[in-house]
């Protein structure tokens, strides 16, 4: 089959690898037919290196058709449509019955002390084969899978394996009070979806916060206002007071980072990321296990905006182990701050019926491309330097 393979730093490549088989009776074989780029896969590309091998598939937003099963899996059956998650998550064990699915005991990596296993994301979690590629290994599909109905086309129900339970839990964990306010840092699709997802929860007022045109436009599209960085300047004072205008208060209920180690606006984290790349792996690999390397304006501009008492959720991913934080500032706030990786199972039924009927959240206008899997390089270069309008971009294997 082909996949998107990873070799380095800035470097991914279609390549023939052999096709996946079942290897345990709770494995499935999907055909994949859509998968996404997802903003942490730029963090596989541009970041994370050290903890990547060469050969490694990417992907971890896949759905496709059944192609096999093992001999656990009874709810899904050669042919079936399904969205894959991107956890795996066995649904048995007390993580997986309190909803914390991202924290599975039966496949956490211990040897690396992380959560659940993830498709196509660093030895960290596990190092399995992702989804970007025309077959899926899919581990723990007795439970895992989600099954869509036939009909509507694949950009209704892709994003059901991690942009839309990713930003239904950050509002979820924002607490935005009934009419209160939110603003979202970044309005990349998790932070674009969250915007529709407040306002559909009863948020009165949604500001989304980026300086992409092609983002901010669809954000006013779907009824946020905007602030514009290109127009208010990276100054954090400034951002605050034109946030605080637009509310007429002194701040938000709630602020969402959306942003995470992609952050916009430190110029000494970006060195610091640059310099990990120029380090050999074993360095760097401790490196980032034991310091900080993520640029924290998104954060530290959240602890800023948000009022007295208020909420801050963090989805976005931060990748330093000992970033520094104003403690000072938050505790004096009362800021209360929640965060981690999106639950996905645990979100489906408010999701699913969201999108079967009818396209409540207008996800099918979120894809600005749909590209063949063999252009992934390209692809890749275009979502890291957000040129083309480049907002989401959905492969599509050949059948």
């Amino acid at each position: 089959m082909r996949a998107v393979v990873w070799h380095g730093r800035r470097d991914v490549r279609v390549e023939t690898v052999p096709d996946p088989t079942i290897t345990e009776p709770t494995d499935a074989i999907v055909r994949i037919t859509s998968s996404g780029l997802c903003g942490s896969d730029l963090h596989l590309y541009e970041v994370m290196g050290p903890f990547m091998s060469p050969g490694d598939i990417l992907g971890h937003e896949p759905m496709g058709v059944v192609e096999a099963v093992g001999s656990g899996v009874t709810h899904i059956a050669p042919g079936d449509r399904v969205v894959i998650p991107f956890n795996i998550a066995c649904g048995d064990c007390a993580m997986c019955g309190a909803g914390l699915q991202s924290q599975c005991e039966t496949t956490q990596v211990r040897e690396h002390d992380k959560g659940a296993a993830l498709f196509g994301y660093t030895k960290l979690y596990g190092q399995v084969a992702g989804g970007q590629a025309e077959l899926l290994r899919v581990p723990q599909a007795h439970y895992g899978p989600i099954k869509v109905p036939e009909g509507p086309a694949d950009d209704r129900f892709v994003y059901l394996s991690d942009v839309l339970p990713t930003a239904w839990q950050a509002v979820q964990y924002a607490a935005i009070p009934p009419g209160g306010s939110v603003v979202v840092l970044g309005l990349g699709p998790i932070g674009s979806m969250a915007c529709r997802v407040a306002a559909h929860l009863g948020a009165s007022k949604v500001i989304g916060v980026d300086l992409v045109p092609e983002r901010l436009e669809r954000a006013r599209h779907h009824g946020a206002d905007v602030v514009d960085l290109t127009d208010v300047g990276d100054d954090v004072d400034d951002i605050v007071s034109a946030i605080r205008d637009l509310l007429g208060t002194s701040g938000p209920d709630a602020v969402i980072d959306a942003v995470g180690m992609e952050a916009h606006g430190s110029g000494a984290a970006k060195f610091a990321q640059q310099v990990t790349a120029l380090l050999p792996d074993r360095v760097t690999e401790k490196l980032m296990q034991r310091a900080g390397v993520d640029r924290l304006a998104a954060l530290r501009l959240a602890i800023e905006v948000v009022r007295r008492g208020g909420t801050i959720s963090l989805s976005g991913v931060y990748g330093g182990m000992t970033d520094p934080l104003p403690m000072m500032v938050m505790f004096d706030k009362q800021i209360q701050l929640r965060m981690g990786q999106a639950n996905v199972k645990r979100w489906i039924d408010d999701l699913l019926p969201l999108v079967a009927e009818r396209d409540v959240l207008g996800v099918e206008d979120l894809a600005s491309h749909h590209l063949p899997l063999e252009d992934a390089p390209a692809a890749y270069d275009m979502f890291q330097n957000k040129t083309e309008g480049a907002v989401k971009i959905l492969f599509q294997p050949a059948a």
